[in-house]
């Protein structure tokens, strides 16, 4: 944990003008949104009374996210990631303004609400994983955990007067007025978006990467990552069981003796408000602890939280209850969000935090269709009874399951590689693509040289390499052969281009060890399963180039 001397400032981010244009007008949009999704859940409850129906508005925003996440992601580590984010905000104006007008001619009923709505999710599910990726565009990576929580305090400020304001919107003017505004607040961060301009990505030197082979790296890469898997474990299940709070507020308005569009505005307000509190003491929290403690107090202060909301019909407890419960979803998802950016390299970090964008709202949607089902069945206080449980019972596993420290690796692009010259002339889908590096080793070497190619097999297959495997000569022993395998010569080129500076230290201590005359040898060989007679094509030879 840095030290208090050490730590970069909370305001750091505010200090690069495109993170502080960005911000400022996410703010307004964020506050549309809030608007938005309260005269959404109230117009729910007078179309009808079933409680399934009304906790399915919070699934219907949050289901398309966990369908459409890693395919967004996969799309943001290809292309050009403003252009998406502007495709995605002029998709959720478009619905937005159509809401707005269907709700005002009336033709509106809780299918085709909830159908509106979960455009509207599919929209958030295609800018949510570029805008994520983007800060590591917008501050430097000393900045990114204060740039995080930041955004959380931003999109936390507008859920405290957000629900509010939209509360006595929908009082005032109807529902329809408030999808109106949500409309109206995407326009300056279009603005804004169409003004910035990123750095160049060293990831897109290489051809595009076609969608499906792009969707399968980012599946493999997260699941070859222990740490990763942790965190999206963890944030599937507070997801699953914290999102009881969100689905049900609608409810809990609605049967108070004085409930109403504005009752339901200032609890979503109190939630907000706790947000922003848990944003504004998370650093020093987590000066004090680390990170499996932290995830445990967001577990456990939530857990509380559900408990109060099913014994207490009071509305200052259950007042006092959100302020917690908001708390501690701030200090849980910030901290997930942060350590999935800072353990995954720039290539694919928009596919990883679509993954995670997956388990969480994933957890989010099955549990408001759970915790929905529960209340029409059994009632409110069951339905936050047994979402405590599973609180408490996350908290309990990360005795298994913990949270892994913020990484310390440097997971910039090494930059070090350079398209050999070749004596064939392949295109770039030739393959597959044979790749063998021979090392000279000394015998009382060898045990580092296991361990340290035991962490390069990891990096290979964490980057697309296939069929790895290590070879000792028997005739001598002091000869060892890297071997694996590449789908095509643009996936071999992308394979080096993914190449980060930690990826580099394992490198060269590999190659600190090699006692041969010149650096270890390099062959790149095309296989081919047959070989026609006519096949005059010369046959591919040795290449000897470093750093591969």
């Amino acid at each position: 944990m840095p030290s208090p001397a050490s730590r970069p400032s909370a305001l750091s981010p505010f200090r690069h003008k495109a993170f502080l244009t960005l911000w400022s007008a996410t703010l307004f949009s964020n506050f549309g949104g809030m608007v938005q999704a309260v005269g959404a859940a109230w117009l729910m409850t007078q179309l009808t009374d079933s409680a399934t129906l009304v906790a399915l508005v919070q699934a219907s925003n949050t289901l398309p996210i966990m369908m459409f996440a890693l395919l967004s992601g996969a799309l943001a580590d290809i292309f050009d990631r403003r252009r998406q984010l502007l495709i995605a905000l002029a998709m959720m104006a478009s619905v937005s303004l159509f809401l707005a007008v269907v709700a005002t001619m009336g033709w509106l009923n809780p299918y085709s609400l909830l159908a509106l709505t979960f455009l509207l999710g599919v929209g958030q599910a295609l800018y949510n994983p570029p805008w994520q990726a983007s800060m590591g565009d917008l501050v430097p990576r000393a900045d990114l955990p204060a740039a995080v929580t930041l955004n959380s305090v931003g999109f936390n400020l507008m859920r405290s007067v957000g629900p509010a304001a939209g509360g006595l919107i929908v009082a005032a003017f109807g529902a329809a007025a408030a999808f109106a505004v949500n409309a109206a607040s995407y326009v300056p961060l279009i603005g804004a978006l169409t003004r910035w301009k990123p750095p160049p990505r060293n990831d897109l030197k290489a051809p595009p990467e076609p969608l499906g082979p792009a969707l399968a790296a980012g599946l493999r890469y997260v699941a070859l990552s222990p740490n990763l898997l942790r965190v999206l474990l963890r944030a599937m299940l507070f997801g699953f069981a914290g999102v009881s709070i969100l689905a049900l507020l609608p409810l809990i308005a609605k049967q108070h003796p004085s409930g109403g569009s504005l009752l339901l505005g200032l609890l979503l307000g109190c939630f907000g408000l706790g947000a922003i509190l848990g944003a504004v003491i998370n650093a020093r929290i987590r000066e004090r602890l680390n990170n499996e403690n932290v995830v445990r107090v967001a577990f456990m202060g939530f857990a509380i939280a559900c408990l109060v909301m099913s014994r207490s019909e009071s509305m200052v407890w259950q007042a006092l209850a959100l302020l917690v419960a908001g708390a501690g979803w701030v200090l849980a998802l910030s901290l997930f969000n942060v350590s999935v950016q800072l353990s995954t390299p720039r290539w694919v970090v928009a596919r990883a935090m679509a993954l995670y964008q997956s388990a969480t709202f994933g957890g989010m949607a099955a549990g408001s269709w759970l915790w929905g089902s529960v209340a029409g069945a059994r009632g409110l206080d069951t339905a936050f009874a047994g979402a405590a449980g599973l609180l408490i019972l996350g908290a309990i596993i990360g005795r298994w399951f913990s949270q892994p420290e913020f990484g310390t690796l440097d997971l910039d692009p090494a930059n070090r590689f350079r398209e050999p010259p070749l004596a064939l002339d392949l295109r770039g889908r030739s393959g597959p693509i044979v790749v063998m590096i021979d090392f000279e080793i000394d015998l009382k070497d060898a045990p580092e040289f296991l361990r340290l190619m035991s962490k390069r097999r990891a990096i290979r297959r964490r980057d697309g390499a296939r069929n790895w495997s290590l070879m000792r000569d028997l005739e001598n022993p002091r000869h060892w052969t890297e071997s694996y395998h590449i789908a095509t010569w643009d996936e071999y080129v992308r394979h080096n281009l993914r190449h980060t500076i930690a990826d580099s230290e394992v490198t060269e201590a590999v190659q600190a060890l090699h006692r041969g005359a010149a650096k270890p040898v390099v062959h790149r060989m095309i296989e081919r399963h047959s070989i026609s007679p006519a096949d005059d094509m010369p046959l591919l030879g040795k290449i000897e180039v470093p750093g591969s």
